[in-house]
């Protein structure tokens, strides 16, 4: 049997008090990003059965750490699903206690228009040491195969790197569980969790945040089909992507 995850889609990751957010007054700033990719995925999950998506946000910061926000893309699930957007409202505290190390503590709702069963909510950290991200998504309200809340946990391992000719390089592993036996494979095995994994090298020009990023999990064909209906959408693939932030 097939079903749709809900536990995967979206995971904004946030960068409040930005140098290029856009001063209001002394206390206000407010950060608009707008961005196209070419296959939307969440780790390591496509959102867009592997087509590419158009994505924007703003975030208003405030001078003690305190922010809130909102962020889009288009999605396709297939399946006969009618919803062709995500929409996230954020807010959290960010907290710089020196200048390697931060806290990044938060919320976010997760809404599909016509298709209310998939929406759901998240409470997140980030530690940020010496460039080394240590963070976590928790959910209390994911919908299972049954249309029942269950709990769920994405944790995550970072670390960005200044590359020469002023690239940069981001890397990430992460562990998706849903504590549940949802992953299926074809001899009848199953397990409750995957890795997921991406490095993104990344450059500015004329303006645009460019990426290029390698996105993998390790999901057979069989259990992504299992879970997420499609067996095409949890192996390798390259995304590019580019952004701009105003």
């Amino acid at each position: 049997m097939n079903a749709r995850s809900i536990f995967a889609l979206a995971g904004l990751i946030l960068a409040p008090l930005t140098a290029q957010a856009l001063t209001l007054n002394d206390d206000f700033s407010l950060d608009v990003t707008l961005g196209a990719v070419s296959d939307y995925r969440t780790r390591g999950i496509s959102q867009t059965l592997g087509d590419p998506a158009i994505q924007g946000g703003a975030t208003l910061l405030h001078s003690s750490g305190l922010y809130i926000g909102a962020w889009t893309s288009n999605v396709d699930f297939g399946g006969g699903y009618k919803t062709r957007q995500e929409l996230e409202y954020y807010a959290g505290y960010y907290w710089q206690a020196t200048e390697a190390i931060s806290l990044d503590l938060g919320y976010i709702k997760y809404d599909y228009p016509k298709e209310g069963q998939f929406n759901m909510s998240e409470v997140y950290a980030v530690l940020d040491l010496y460039g080394v991200k240590l963070g976590a998504n928790y959910s209390n309200d994911t919908p299972n195969y049954f249309g029942e809340d269950q709990d769920t946990l994405y944790a995550y391992l970072g670390y960005t790197l200044a590359l020469p000719a002023e690239f940069g390089l981001d890397l990430r592993v992460g562990h998706n569980d849903v504590k549940d036996p949802a992953f299926w494979t074809a001899s009848g095995d199953n397990r409750e969790s995957y890795y997921e994994w991406e490095a993104k090298l990344t450059r500015d020009f004329v303006g645009v945040t460019w990426g290029l990023s390698y996105v993998d999990t390790d999901l057979s064909k069989s259990e992504c089909a299992s879970w997420y209906g499609y067996d095409d959408l949890c192996g390798a693939t390259v995304v590019a992507s580019a952004s701009k932030t105003f």
